[in-house]
């Protein structure tokens, strides 16, 4: 085996110039593979962590008959003495806060145009709405007894020429289904980074909105966050009651998880066809080094070398190149994904298209370290590149000496 080993790498530098076109495209294929492997991550981690810390948390408690789609506001839909039950939930060891919300659907008016919002309102005081205060673009966060201000999203004060001070009217439904409305100021235009969530976002102080929406003191649904979110089920089995119901993250993000699932299916015949077009340029290289190498075979198999020898020898160039392939494919993807970890990709207004209800796409992405997906396209990389070889290494064995010596 050792000679072998030799003999298939001397083989490789017979033609330099040809070894480093093939070496090159086995690399520059892994290395866009683990880049692309490293992108998809970071969306879907990104997606993942954002639709839980704006829409979702990790787990919620609300009333059976909520519906999540209308955000009902009727009074049998809304949770009674939310403040008690967050108290409780906020008293479990796994739960980092727990706080009520209240949403509603409006419509934000100007003299020139209006559009169609999510109304949500929140306990200013709450560390569950740190995203919000942390992402404050202008003017001040809400206080808890503002009776007139609200927040609004930098794409959506962009949409509408609107600035901090400027007066609004926002109409929403209430809790007996007549509508009301109100003008507030902005008193400040935050950025979460996720232009689709910016876009139809207000903020009102619980308060006020419980007031506005005339559901007294209720609100949709008790918002939490955990310490550890695998910790979700265990948590919820604690507070569930014949009376609330409780939700998980993977519940509440059932679309997107669904959307990666048949997503990563894509990816992976994506990444097989990328894996096909190097397999089929290490199978011509092996071709024609066979056809190159005729008399050499015919040599060989007349000194003695069985023709599995002959085929593990050729098996083992290919392996080379696959090895090598790999390692610096794995190094060129390295250094890209780092550089997109560092920097980003920012894919701008291409996040607006995806819906609120949807993925909750940052408008930048920064890639993801794909561990398990580089390691198994690695060996998937080695396999198939094997795999494609055994045409040529059957080829090569299967010579009859006398006919390869009378080849050339």
């Amino acid at each position: 085996m050792k000679t072998l080993w030799r003999i298939a790498f001397r083989n490789l530098g017979r033609n330099r110039r040809r070894s480093a076109l093939t070496l090159a495209a086995v690399g520059l294929g892994m290395a866009v593979l683990v880049v692309l492997a490293g992108l998809t991550k970071g969306e879907i981690d990104a997606a993942l962590r954002n639709g839980i810390r704006l829409k979702t948390g990790h787990l919620q408690v609300r009333e059976e008959s909520y519906e999540e789609e209308n955000f009902s506001l009727t009074w049998e839909d809304l949770l009674e003495n939310p403040q008690d039950l967050a108290a409780q939930a906020e008293a479990l060891d796994e739960v980092q806060v727990a706080t009520p919300v209240l949403w509603a659907n409006g419509i934000l008016g100007t003299r020139e145009e209006s559009v169609s919002v999510r109304v949500v309102g929140i306990d200013p005081r709450s560390e569950a709405h740190a995203p919000f205060r942390e992402g404050l673009a202008a003017g001040q966060f809400l206080d808890p007894g503002d009776r007139g201000g609200i927040l609004i999203g930098r794409r959506l004060a962009e949409s509408l020429n609107l600035d901090i001070d400027s007066d609004v009217s926002l109409l929403v439904s209430t809790a007996n289904q007549q509508p009301d409305e109100a003008t507030f100021t902005i008193r400040g235009v935050f950025d979460t980074g996720v232009p689709a969530y910016d876009e139809i976002t207000v903020l009102l102080p619980l308060d006020k909105a419980q007031a506005f929406t005339r559901t007294e003191d209720r609100a949709s649904a008790i918002w939490m966050l955990l310490h550890d979110r695998e910790a979700a089920e265990d948590v919820a089995a604690s507070l569930r009651t014949a009376q609330c119901e409780v939700v998980t993250w993977r519940e509440l993000n059932f679309a997107l998880l669904n959307g990666v699932e048949q997503s990563m299916g894509i990816m992976y015949m994506m990444y097989l066809v990328m894996l096909a077009v190097v397999a089929v340029i290490v199978a011509n290289t092996l071709l024609m080094s066979v056809f190159e190498r005729t008399q050499e075979m015919g040599i060989l198999s007349a000194l003695g070398m069985k023709g599995r020898q002959i085929l593990t020898m050729f098996l083992l160039e290919a392996g080379a190149l696959g090895a090598m392939g790999v390692i610096l494919g794995i190094l060129l993807g390295g250094l890209g994904v780092l550089y997109l970890a560092t920097v980003g990709l920012d894919i701008g207004d291409l996040t607006t298209a995806v819906a609120y209800s949807e993925m909750a796409i940052p408008s930048t992405i920064y890639a993801g370290v794909p561990v398990q997906e580089t390691i198994l396209l690695s060996v998937a990389s080695l396999v198939i590149t094997i795999l494609a070889s055994l045409y040529p290494a059957w080829l090569g064995a299967r010579m009859e000496p006398a006919e390869a010596l009378s080849a050339l």
